[in-house]
């Protein structure tokens, strides 16, 4: 393949809602370039982008895929995206190297809820947009209607280039009013000849023509004189116009297509060429450290890896892109995160599961290598003694989390590998090890993330099963009252025996709270517990009645009995104890024996202090169109919720709840099967708060069983 410059370069994400058409649009757009002889489909599970098992087992895109093609002296690099929420780091990846956005209508359905979550991405990232209008060959094809929505949701700077003549069942026409022609496709699609546009369009194509002009010129002074000198703008300045106004996101065309049909996007690749902003005709990156980074193919040498994937019998592959100087097979780049020197041996481009090896690519382009031992996603890999490292995507905070354990004991290991691995394809995926809770849990975006997860692992080590089961929840454990307490630790068998006695109160603990009556304390002792809470110790002996070199062995003791409540086996917090008498023996006591008696002494207090189990809670934000709110808090309501009122944000309706970590673990499907998708939500740590009494017997009665079962 031809190298190309920098601006002869483009890079285009597809974006929407699951099943807008985005997999057929890039199978249309290769077939139009002459890149493929023939068209596949999603139905025919043969299209280049949807190369995955999974993928042609499910009907839909799960994974990011890179492609390429050429068009009229220009390389289009194409990432085509998955449409669902659970697969939001897919989407942002992608749109983290992208120079221009695609966001594909469903012309049925008009504005989705994927397209209002990725609109939000778009907006982060400034990406110059593109609305695609795709589908209009369906009976209920609606382009205004759909149009009008894409107004309403994103501004009224959506603007429109073409309209479809004829939508439905027979469209074969597009009206474009940016050249002011009718194109006319063929029964079987391709390339269309351009007509005249019929008397009875004009006055329509003339209006939607100087609204678009006025929009253009109302961006750039300039083209503003010109636009009052002349009355109208050529074709050239509306596209020098368009393309400034798309860089600072000042204005969205719409454009007609019936991917399906091959329809429409012939033309959208003209534009993609023509008007669409190469990699550095955009703002220059900026690095973390503040400085200007420009699109240069002459400047230094700095890339940065967005995606990895696996490959079997390779390793793993590292796509990036290159920001900075021309990226050279054989190569030696520094990993600015750690330093390590990365060997670039084989550089490709990707065309779905195809690689084709090229010696060299430029700023601004979009490839591939592999065998980077010590590079991951959101590394920056530059030139020696630059010191460039470009801002890490930002990947969404898990939603779901489930524990999860090999089928089989003595899998352990082949399980921690493929988890390691799977991690480091997708850092939606979290996976954490919980000494509290003694499982390994995965935190993920949702039931279909899940399902593809627990896919990947059982294909990257084969005879691995998993199972999937409910984490166990970070209850913790406090008391109500103050309660004193002594214990007397005494063991003789032989020679040197143990002796300790220890008094103490103990009491709960809160900020701001007075020193204890009675007692004149001698030392204190903070402690902000790492699960939260505090310890309070304090010395309050009188007399020496226990040599202070003990002091500490009674707060080991009480420290390890907090780690292990009495209730439930869950970490003690806020609580203050007082240490105010006891006994020792000169020959037999030790620092073992005021650790025991210290644990045990706690412990006879913590159960006679009125204990309490605390369970997390969080804030829900339930983002939804309003006429699913019904639906949404009848379900919540059935979740111990506090409801915290109703708002708007952005064009979702926002409800807001307090909810038990307890009641939310299937709450991700639920939603998902209660609004078909159409809603999305966000869960933060509140505080932890008393457990109904109910509740807490149930805890401490399951907590028990288990320890009986576990000792027998």
């Amino acid at each position: 393949m031809a190298n190309f410059d920098t601006s002869h370069v483009k890079n285009i994400v597809l974006l929407g809602h699951a099943g807008c058409g985005k997999t057929t649009l890039a199978e249309s757009m290769l077939f139009e370039a002459g890149l493929i002889n023939r068209r596949g489909s999603v139905e025919e599970r043969n299209t280049v982008a949807d190369f995955y098992e999974l993928e042609q087992q499910r009907g839909n895109s799960i994974f990011s895929k890179l492609l390429h093609t050429q068009w009229r002296g220009y390389k289009i690099n194409i990432l085509d995206t998955p449409g669902y929420d659970d697969f939001a780091g897919e989407v942002l990846s992608s749109l983290r190297v992208a120079d221009t956005g695609i966001m594909l209508l469903n012309a049925n359905f008009g504005v989705e809820v994927g397209s209002d979550i990725i609109w939000e991405y778009t907006e982060h990232f400034k990406t110059p947009m593109i609305f695609a209008v795709n589908k209009l060959d369906l009976d209920k094809a609606d382009f205004d209607k759909t149009v009008a929505q894409a107004k309403d949701h994103f501004g009224r700077n959506v603007i429109v280039v073409q309209y479809p003549l004829n939508q439905g069942q027979g469209f074969d026409s597009i009206v474009d009013v940016l050249r002011m022609t009718m194109y006319k496709f063929p029964a079987q699609g391709g390339k269309p000849g351009k007509l005249p546009i019929p008397d009875n369009e004009k006055e329509k194509a003339e209006l939607l023509h100087k609204e678009l002009i006025e929009a253009i010129a109302e961006n750039d002074e300039g083209l503003m004189e010109k636009y009052f000198e002349k009355g109208e703008l050529d074709e050239d300045e509306m596209k020098t116009g368009l393309k400034k106004a798309m860089i600072h996101h000042d204005l969205f065309p719409v454009f007609c297509l019936s991917a399906k049909k091959n329809m429409g996007s012939g033309r959208l690749m003209g534009f993609i060429d023509n008007v669409c902003p190469s990699a550095n005709e955009m703002p220059a990156q900026t690095t973390k450290s503040g400085s200007a980074l420009a699109c240069d193919a002459n400047g230094p040498a700095c890339v940065f890896i967005y995606k990895t994937i696996s490959e079997p019998h390779i390793g793993e592959m590292s796509f990036f892109k290159v920001y900075s100087g021309t990226i050279k097979s054989g190569m030696e780049l520094v990993n600015e995160s750690n330093g390590v020197t990365e060997k670039l041996n084989q550089l490709f481009i990707v065309e779905g599961a195809k690689r084709t090896a090229v010696n060299e690519l430029s700023a601004g382009d979009i490839g591939a290598t592999i065998k980077l031992k010590h590079t991951h996603v959101n590394n920056t890999l530059h030139a020696r003694g630059k010191n460039y490292e470009l801002p890490p995507i930002e990947f969404p905070s898990p939603l779901m989390s489930v524990a999860i354990e090999p089928a089989q004991k003595g899998d352990e290991e082949k399980l921690s590998i493929a988890l390691h691995q799977v991690q480091e394809e997708d850092p939606t995926v979290v996976v954490e090890v919980s000494a509290e809770l003694r499982q390994t849990i995965i935190h993920c975006q949702g039931e279909l993330h899940l399902s593809v997860i627990k896919f990947r692992l059982e294909h990257i080590s084969r005879n691995l099963g998993v199972k999937f089961s409910k984490t166990r929840i970070p209850y913790r454990e406090t008391i109500r009252k103050p309660v004193q307490s002594n214990y007397r630790h005494k063991k003789q068998s032989g020679g040197a025996g143990q002796f300790a006695e220890v008094y103490m109160q103990v009491e709960p603990w809160r900020e701001g709270m007075p020193d204890p009556k009675g007692f004149s304390v001698r030392g204190r002792d903070e402690y902000k517990l790492d699960w939260g809470g505090k310890l309070v110790f304090l010395n309050c002996i009188v007399g020496g009645a226990i040599d202070q070199r003990f002091l500490p062995s009674i707060l080991k003791g009480v420290m390890e009995k907090m780690q292990v409540g009495p209730l439930t086996g869950s970490y003690v917090r806020d609580v203050r104890v007082s240490v105010y008498d006891g006994k020792m023996h000169p020959v037999d006591s030790n620092d073992i024996s005021f650790k025991i008696a210290g644990l045990m002494a706690f412990k006879q207090a913590f159960q006679q202090a009125d204990p309490q189990v605390l369970e997390p809670i969080y804030t829900v934000t339930v983002l939804c169109p309003d006429d699913l709110t019904g639906n949404i808090i009848g379900d919540l309501q059935t979740r111990r919720v506090i409801m915290e009122g109703m708002d708007t944000e952005g064009h979702f309706t926002k409800i807001t709840a307090k909810v038990p970590l307890a009641e939310m673990s299937d709450y991700s499907s639920s939603l998902r099967s209660i609004t078909q998708g159409r809603a999305k939500f966000r869960m933060a740590f509140y505080e932890y708060a008393p457990v109904p009494f109910d509740a807490q017997r149930k805890l401490i009665d399951e907590y028990h069983k288990m320890a009986v079962k576990e000792e027998a």
